[in-house]
């Protein structure tokens, strides 16, 4: 089964989603990323829950190119969180006919954590939504092992840990921890490269993930040995906001990079899967 390529929000974030999905269909992704609830108050995202213009639009542009919504950011599990709160959000998904939703942990009662991300689990379900958690160094999901904790404690059918390029660099997480993931519960992953040396601080950590990530093959980010590790034809979110890099190439140019190095990367790391098929590995 070909591998799906998404265009992650972050990668175009200069763009609106009905542009955004016409520059995808361009450059021969098959799918993008929205981002319809900011990561922080403030924060840049795509209204397409209050604007209906900007939704007919978006669903116009799906219509016309073929290209598909996957991932939808971004649900906070926080000590208050109410997954009935998240109702709009999820008939916005189920009308974007998304697959997946990006979801952060940020409740450091772990119990808590659990029971909340299996509310919303559970809430997503009906519309045929998986809800993944991703691990970052800086939440209080903080690696791949706690991630599958919360996932698995909750027992949600449709829960899964998203792999993060980055997060794993970043975060303490090896290798056999990703290869430990059972593959039921991972439903995409992002891939980026980054500079080998980690930044000293959460502050660095965030402005790095959110501004200067790297084209596959230009860090120092061990991505065929990653990739290799995870489930064959795993559907892949190009997530690479670089902002100089944007500013020096465009939006277009950016994202088409993007695209050709992950594919070039993947197909190594596939080549890798293979021989550790072979031998046993």
């Amino acid at each position: 089964m070909p591998r799906l390529y998404s265009l992650a929000y972050l990668t175009a974030a200069q763009l609106s989603a009905p542009d955004a999905v016409r520059l995808a269909a361009k450059l021969g992704y098959d799918a993008i990323g929205v981002r319809i609830l900011p990561v922080a108050p403030g924060g840049a995202f795509s209204p397409l829950i209050e604007d209906a213009a900007l939704r007919k639009q978006t669903l116009t542009a799906l219509r016309e190119t073929g290209v598909s919504v996957f991932d939808v950011e971004i649900i906070r599990l926080g000590p208050d969180f109410d997954a009935k709160a998240t109702r709009p959000f999820l008939e916005t998904c189920a009308l974007l006919k998304a697959r997946a939703v990006l979801v952060a942990g940020d409740d450091p009662e772990p119990s808590r954590l659990a029971q909340s991300f299996a509310a919303f689990a559970e809430a997503a379900a009906p519309f045929g939504l998986t809800a993944d958690l991703e691990f970052m160094p800086w939440t209080e999901v903080p690696n791949a092992t706690a991630a599958l904790h919360i996932v698995e404690t909750a027992g949600a059918a449709n829960g899964r840990v998203l792999v993060d390029a980055l997060h794993f660099a970043r975060s303490r997480t090896t290798l056999d921890d990703i290869a430990a993931l059972p593959a039921i519960r991972i439903s995409y992953a992002q891939i980026c490269d980054a500079p080998a040396k980690s930044p000293a601080t959460t502050e660095g950590l965030i402005h790095a993930a959110r501004q200067e990530r790297l084209l596959p093959g230009e860090g120092g980010v061990d991505l065929v040995e990653l990739f290799a590790r995870l489930p064959a034809a795993l559907p892949i979110s190009v997530e690479i906001p670089n902002v100089a890099g944007i500013a020096a190439l465009g939006s277009e140019e950016w994202a088409r990079r993007a695209l050709v190095e992950a594919r070039r990367t993947l197909a190594r790391a596939d080549a890798r899967r293979q021989e550790f098929n072979s031998t046993g590995d």
